[in-house]
């Protein structure tokens, strides 16, 4: 049977990132467990799994002793496919076959022999020749085995009757055997397993991880994963160290010469630069004027935004004269608003790749790590997820910027996690009074690319931009938020306008 099929080096599932993380897809004419709670994606993912083949003019086979043809057509119409061309198989469990009195081996005493349920998959199989089966679901052939011994030699035997057919199998468990029962696992040639997470707020969460893959090289590790219209699409985990890519080293200019005098000439392209301190500030000004100085140069940014609407940032650059419309409008600048709550890490992360893959961006802006954070709410996870996403990206000479809001106003601040080793820059922003009066200050406390500036400079916004004035020399404590004048000739920057 099949015996004009030729062998291929791997079976593409079809399913989105997926093939990614299984190196191209399945071993060929293997059997495979597919295991999760139920809603987690199985049958969609099966499905998917077919609609593959078909487009590749493979014959698919579905045997369902779980859900009904009629049901199976809904889940595919709920994603827009049509299933004509795979042959859907559904068999009726009677429920007398269920019973203790019932009889319920899978195999005559004589030989190996399947019973009659099993014996109708076998003739679907026979008479269809189908290149990929997906058989839906093992805990219906647990329940009429009655016993782990009997269920073992079920599978056995299924897998045992493929053995030589070319055909592909994936055999879907809603994992309702008590806890420790790996009979299954041990048996076919991979593994793979899906999760549900459901959050104290927000949507529910999916991941998955390879568990097994027998002659097979796979990406370990948990993956992200939705179900959206369209089927299941899985957001590999990202390794930094499978993308570096040659670029020309230099700096960021903000076009404020202060600015750039205080950070040692500028921000270095391929480094991250974390703007930390209180709530308004002055971060998340800074961090768009830096945006559209790189697009004015022709260069492509990519505005991540988990605080603020679109709008309100757009009203606010406006506000300061810094002209960001024309640059959006120019496609040069994309604002994309995340909601940590509906959006997975491993889903955020895949936007970012998108933008600098597709769209050639070389500077991200992520606004702000405390919305970051929300996704992540383990923070070990945050470190090592922000860590992998800085090294990727600083790889291929994306630069990025980070924005991250420290609780309190003046004197001392806490911030809701420490990533400033991982920062190849930091710029600390402080509030600090003088003359009866609340002002802000801006200082470079690291920068790992040279040399840069030590002194603290007052710092503040308006109709006319952004302003840097020079060194505070004149007082001591400002990061304290309640400096002592010292005296000298230095200058606040109302003052100096107010005497030009």
């Amino acid at each position: 049977m099949n015996e004009d099929r030729v062998p291929e080096a791997s079976v593409p599932l079809g399913v989105e990132g997926l093939d990614s993380v299984l190196a191209g897809g399945l071993p060929p004419n293997r059997v495979y467990l597919i295991e999760g709670d139920p809603g987690a994606g199985k049958t969609t993912l099966g499905l998917q799994f077919l609609l593959a083949g078909r487009a590749r003019g493979e014959m698919g086979l579905y045997v369902t002793l779980s859900e009904t043809a009629a049901e199976l057509d809904a889940v595919a119409q709920s994603h827009g496919w049509n299933l004509a061309g795979i042959k859907v198989t559904e068999l009726a469990i009677a429920e007398a076959s269920l019973s203790a009195d019932a009889e319920n081996t899978m195999f005559y005493p004589s030989e190996v022999e399947l019973a009659q349920t099993t014996e109708q998959v076998l003739k679907e199989v026979e008479a269809t020749a189908p290149a990929r089966v997906v058989f839906d679901s093992l805990s219906e052939m647990r329940a009429l085995a009655q016993n782990p011994l009997r269920y073992r030699r079920q599978i056995l035997a299924l897998k045992q009757f493929f053995v030589g057919k070319q055909c592909t199998v994936i055999l879907l468990d809603d994992r309702s055997a008590e806890s420790g029962d790996i009979q299954v696992q041990s048996l076919v040639h991979g593994v793979i397993s899906l999760e549900l997470r459901t959050p104290a707020y927000g949507v529910m969460q999916r991941r998955l991880q390879v568990n097994k893959m027998r002659g097979k090289a796979y990406r370990a590790g948990y993956h992200d994963f939705v179900i959206v219209r369209g089927g299941v699409r899985v957001f590999p985990r990202l390794v930094a160290a499978e993308h570096q890519y040659p670029f020309i080293p230099g700096t960021l200019s903000s076009h404020i010469p202060e600015l750039d005098t205080l950070m040692g000439d500028g921000i270095d392209r391929g480094s991250s630069a974390l703007f930390v301190g209180p709530t308004g500030a002055g971060k998340s000004s800074l961090a768009t004027q830096y945006a559209v100085a790189a697009a004015e140069r022709g260069e492509r940014v990519a505005m991540f935004l988990f605080d603020e609407l679109p709008r309100m940032l757009r009203a606010r650059a406006k506000g300061l004269g810094i002209r960001i419309d024309e640059q959006i409008a120019a496609d040069r600048i994309h604002i994309r608003q995340v909601d940590p709550g509906e959006l997975s890490v491993g889903e955020l992360v895949q936007l970012v790749r998108n933008e600098v893959e597709q769209h050639d961006v070389k500077l991200v802006i992520i606004d702000s790590l405390n919305g970051y954070l929300n996704a992540i709410p383990d923070e070990r996870f945050l470190t090592l997820q922000l860590h992998e996403l800085l090294s990727y990206l600083g790889q291929g000479g994306v630069t990025s910027i980070l924005v991250m809001a420290q609780a309190g106003m003046v004197g001392a601040m806490v911030s809701p996690i420490d990533t400033s080793y991982l920062a190849d820059s930091i710029l600390l922003f402080r509030y600090f009074e003088a003359a009866g009066e609340v002002r802000q200050a801006i200082s470079v406390l690291k920068r790992r690319g040279g040399m840069h500036e030590r002194t603290i400079r007052e710092y503040a916004f308006g109709p006319d931009g952004i302003r840097i004035g020079p060194p505070l020399t004149q007082f001591h404590g400002v990061l304290t938020g309640v400096p002592s004048f010292l005296g000298g000739e230095g200058r606040l920057l109302k003052e100096s306008e107010d005497t030009a």
